[in-house]
């Protein structure tokens, strides 16, 4: 028979297709189990329709049938088939989908789900055989046909011997090459590997025959070794139903846990499961899980955040970071929906509306239930904190705090009255009736910055402090700004909001009465510091350093240590305890040695910053100094 060429731009769309469409070689296999899925969705669309149309599900499967000795791959489906008239239709012309085209005529909606859209899935089988067949027959026919191909020069088709309805797609893989092993496209446990992958859950079963070995008979007995036979079984390579479509009264916490171990390999159990559904605008299941701790990689480059993709069962990405935000890029799992718009490879999604409608659906459902463990099961979110609350803190201040708001209440600081992690909200709820502020103070540890001299005056007053110890926290309080109306204060301020009119009056007068003596300390140490000042936060503590300005000592020691040297430098004030011993000294210093003062001033300062944790110019000045006044 002569051969027809194809039809729509066959050469140049069919060269794209085989070389650019698909990244990896091996989807050829699903897409061809989604176009067998198809074939017996139609016939069963058909039954329901039709009364004289029995359909007996177990006469209904796919079957892949690999044989190296003819380096062929055959899959077949007992599904509708097709005519002569749907082979030229469907396969002579790339870029039509005969599944499409049925679900129009059909008038189909809801009553049962189609994979096909595009009809270009079964032209990636040019990406591993050099020549396709498809032996074809469609449901009432009596003829069957084949179509035979080599790839863009066309087809032909002719009549052929077939005699159960459905269709039969026989691969010649092409030869392996240095760079391409096809041979792996006919050993069995690569394709059971493949079926496990991407075609899981499809609805029908896929089955092969599997070469096992067992004992010979006769041949085990005790204290011999027995000789072992090979044999054939027909196995059942998916598991058809996926856990995320049965119902919830179905299924035990225990069956999730084991779903998630098995699927995600985690040895642990997740910390929650989140099984969810809504149907509307877009349909969609997502079954989420929160691990009770970080992958060894997550703070790497290499980690991939993102959701699997299923579309009807069918795996279409591994990792879809587009339904995920960052800062809840932790969370695993997987999305099924038919509604969403594949492109032509099923590969990538066209970034519609639906998508973004998911996305934005999950992260107010992942929202939901963090805030509801924060409330009701304290233990679990606390150790998901420990793994995950930098990547959450990350998100306030991220995009130049645009979700911050979305995240302030899941956010955790240690409190210096609880003396444990708490939220914001349980802070704002304990603060004082004449509090002003939401005071906080930043150190390396707990324990460091409990003996802050700065911290000193606002525990005198009974106010409670948030305790900062990551690099990223000061940031993230500076992008919130406030909270409940209440801003935020850092103790190491220069102006914490807590003096009384008498207070403030003494300290003017005090600032008045010791001018010369802080100007010629504030001449000694230079632009160290902005000024040089009585505090009045300190109560047992001889000196300390306060801020001036928004850039605090905390976020210098932060972005000094950035690969990018940008050398930052927060304004600083010496502030000294007037009501200390070293301060009688300072003075008596000033009538008498002012040389010996300005060595004073110094280590004082110097004293200052190592309370601070920030490093000192001259450790071996320091040293000098000390040493001459001891």
């Amino acid at each position: 028979m002569a051969k027809k060429k194809f039809k729509s731009e066959s050469k140049r769309l069919l060269d794209l297709m085989i070389n650019s469409i698909y990244t990896h070689k091996e989807i050829f296999l699903r897409e061809l189990i989604s176009n067998a899925n198809d074939a017996i969705d139609k016939l069963y669309y058909l039954s329901l329709k039709d009364e004289n149309i029995t359909f007996n599900r177990d006469n209904f499967y796919i079957r892949l049938t690999p044989d190296k000795e003819a380096r062929t791959l055959t899959i077949t489906d007992t599904g509708i088939g097709m005519s002569r008239e749907e082979l030229e239709d469907n396969l002579g012309t790339i870029a039509k989908s005969g599944s499409f085209a049925f679900k129009k005529e059909n008038d189909m909606e809801q009553d049962v789900d189609i994979i096909g859209q595009f009809g270009v899935g079964f032209y990636s089988a040019f990406m591993v055989a050099d020549c396709v067949t498809v032996k074809s027959k469609a449901y009432g026919s009596e003829e069957a046909y084949v179509w035979t191909s080599k790839g863009a020069d066309g087809y032909e088709i002719d009549t052929c011997d077939k005699a159960e309805t459905g269709t039969e797609i026989i691969l010649y893989l092409k030869a392996d090459t240095e760079d391409e092993h096809y041979s792996e496209f006919l050993e069995t446990y690569r394709l059971s590997e493949l079926v496990k992958k991407y075609s899981d859950y499809i609805k029908y079963p896929i089955k092969m025959l599997t070469e096992k070995s067992r004992p010979k008979e006769g041949t085990a007995e005790e204290g011999k070794t027995p000789e072992y036979e090979t044999y054939y079984e027909d196995e059942t390579l998916n598991s058809m139903i996926p856990i995320w479509r049965k119902n919830k009264n179905e299924l035990k916490q225990e069956d999730y846990d084991q779903f998630y171990q098995d699927k995600f390999h985690d040895f642990e159990k997740p910390l929650k499961t989140i099984h969810t559904s809504a149907d509307g605008a877009v349909s969609y299941t997502a079954l989420l899980f929160l691990p009770a701790r970080a992958p060894y990689d997550y703070y790497t480059k290499e980690f991939q955040r993102g959701l699997q993709l299923y579309s009807n069962g069918v795996l279409i990405m591994d990792k879809c970071a587009d339904l995920l935000p960052d800062y809840f890029g932790f969370v695993k799992g997987l999305v099924d929906s038919a509604d969403l718009s594949l492109n032509i490879s099923r590969e990538m999604l066209q970034h519609d509306r639906q998508l973004k409608t998911i996305a934005a659906h999950i992260k107010k459902k992942i929202k939901n239930e963090l805030l509801n463990m924060l409330n009701n099961d304290r233990a679990n979110y606390e150790k998901l904190y420990e793994s995950f609350g930098r990547p959450l803190k990350f998100g306030v201040y991220d995009n130049f705090g645009m979700e911050k708001d979305f995240l302030k209440d899941l956010i955790l600081f240690y409190s210096s009255s609880e003396k444990k992690l708490v939220s914001l909200d349980e802070y704002a709820k304990r603060m004082k009736e004449e509090q002003k502020y939401i005071y906080y103070a930043c150190g390396e540890d707990t324990a460091k910055i409990d003996k802050l001299p700065q911290t000193e005056l606002v525990k005198e007053k009974g106010y409670e402090i948030l305790y900062l110890t990551e690099d990223v926290d000061e940031f993230v309080i500076k992008i919130l700004g406030s909270y409940e109306e209440k801003e935020f204060k850092s103790v190491s301020a220069s102006d914490l909001g807590l003096k009384s009119e008498e207070e403030a009056k003494a300290e003017k007068e005090t600032k008045e009465e010791n001018k010369d003596l802080f100007d010629f300390m504030k001449e000694a140490l230079g632009d160290k510091v902005k000024e040089v000042k009585a505090s009045t936060r300190l109560k047992s503590h001889p000196v300390c350093i306060s801020s001036v300005g928004e850039v605090s000592l905390e976020m210098e020691k932060v972005l000094n240590a950035m690969p990018n040297n940008q050398k930052i430098h927060a304004d600083r004030a010496l502030e000294i305890n007037i009501s200390h011993p070293v301060f009688e000294t300072i003075k008596t210093l000033y009538q008498t040695d002012k040389e010996k003062l300005k060595k004073y001033t110094g280590v004082l300062y110097d004293s200052a910053l190592l309370i601070e944790g920030l490093p000192i110019e001259d450790p071996v000045a320091f040293s000098n100094h000390v040493c001459d006044l001891i």
